[in-house]
């Protein structure tokens, strides 16, 4: 340990890998990236002993220091329902565990640090009611407004009723949470703002996206013909609720209508764990593969002539919309699916939320390979030039040194 460099602890209330969510992908990108940097960086997070044994490599790429708390059993779903009734959102519940809480207070306890960070509001119910550091919260949405999006997106009125129970008492929490912590971090200017006008909070800073260009290699749109049919992809975890509404949506409104102009159209989701009411509305349906988890996304995308961002719910940014464009597939999203990220309709992707406009944006870009070919390499140049993750890295890096300052320069003004 280098202990010249002032001390970071980054709390996390998951394992990061395999990396297959876009927070874990982000929070891993700017940790990476702090490694070997300005702080000498101590992670701590649930993780069994396989999981520290068969993921040793990638963990030391990320701190100079790991610490484990044993994980829970994950809950089962009729034990997930009697939390709706408790003050605290279920998903929140679900992170507040005795082991967690033991090791965040036994680590800040006996050791000194400068700054500690805690990855996502839920990772605020393991904060000791004093800490004697810096304090910043790393924020990947706006979780109460992803509740209220639920809310108006639910079908049906008991749905509705629990998201907007849920959406009440993650706010409350959300507020109380952020209010508590020196500095607060936002994926997006879009999501600062919003802290900033619902809950007053005046330390605010905002890192871009990023995204691995090296990993996320471009490459030319496939050609069109026999050997390759028409194929639209989408990546993400089919277990998030807004992911699972989104192809649901799609499957239902906008694919029978590429597949009545395109018979031949394939539609690829690929994503862990998909509901089962989901892989059995795809079976119903021509065309349309379910690949569950993959090692690997990059196979998929590189195959594949439009990515679909369908989302109607959801916050903060979208990970899979730029890891698409350095990839060099062409872009079709909803608003809020390309939500937060400074690129622009119609240069780098292809913007509609209408099911009738997302269906004939997507037909249109399957017609015309001098299109998709501009979007490609228009998008792969902005996210180059602006949102490669050592640049975020170093923003994140720069916020906490700032957070630090701050607090030497208070504790001298005391």
């Amino acid at each position: 340990m280098n202990s010249a460099r002032p001390r970071l602890a980054f709390v996390s209330p998951s394992f990061l890998f395999p990396n297959d969510t876009g927070g874990r992908i982000r929070t891993t990108n700017v940790l990476r990236g702090l490694k070997g940097g300005a702080f000498d960086v101590t992670l701590l997070a649930p993780a069994s002993a396989a999981q520290q044994r068969d993921w040793a490599g990638e963990i030391k790429g990320v701190c100079d220091r790991f610490i484990a708390w044993e994980p829970e059993s994950a809950r089962p779903q009729w034990m997930r329902a009697l939390g709706l009734w408790r003050d605290l959102p279920v998903n929140v519940q679900s992170d507040r565990t005795p082991a967690g809480l033991r090791a965040v207070h036994e680590l800040l306890a006996g050791e000194r640090f400068d700054v500690v960070v805690f990855d996502f509001v839920h990772a605020a119910v393991l904060r000791p009611a004093h800490v004697d550091a810096a304090t910043v919260c790393f924020t990947h949405n706006v979780e109460a407004e992803i509740f209220a999006r639920h809310v108006k997106a639910a079908g049906n009125p008991l749905m509705r009723a629990v998201w907007a129970s849920q959406a009440g008492k993650m706010q409350q929490f959300e507020r109380t949470a952020l209010r508590a912590f020196d500095t607060v971090v936002a994926v997006s200017e879009r999501d600062a703002d919003w802290f900033r006008e619902h809950y007053q909070l005046a330390a605010v800073d905002t890192i871009p996206t990023g995204v691995d260009l090296d990993f996320f290699a471009w490459r030319e749109p496939p050609a069109l013909d026999e050997a390759h049919a028409p194929t639209l992809v989408f990546t993400g975890s089919m277990d998030w609720a807004a992911n699972i509404d989104g192809i649901r949506h799609f499957l239902a409104e906008v694919w029978p209508r590429v597949r009545q102009a395109r018979p031949d159209a394939r539609l690829v989701v690929v994503g862990r764990r998909p509901p089962a009411t989901l892989v059995e509305q795809a079976k119903a349906l021509p065309g349309v593969q379910l690949t569950g988890y993959v090692d690997d996304v990059r196979p998929y995308v590189h195959a594949a002539h439009v990515f679909i961002i369908p989302l109607r719910v959801g916050g903060g940014t979208r990970i899979k919309a730029f890891e698409a464009m350095a990839m060099g597939c062409p872009v079709v999203s909803t608003a809020i699916g390309i939500e937060g990220l400074d690129v622009q309709p119609d240069e780098h992707f292809l913007l509609r939320d209408a099911a009738q406009d997302q269906a004939e944006a997507i037909l249109r870009l399957l017609g015309d390979a001098a299109l998709r070919n501009r979007l490609s390499r228009q998008a792969r140049r902005c996210v180059e030039e602006r949102f490669g993750h050592r640049v975020v890295a170093r923003v994140f890096e720069r916020i906490c040194l700032d957070a630090l300052q701050r607090r030497a320069t208070a504790a001298v003004a005391a």
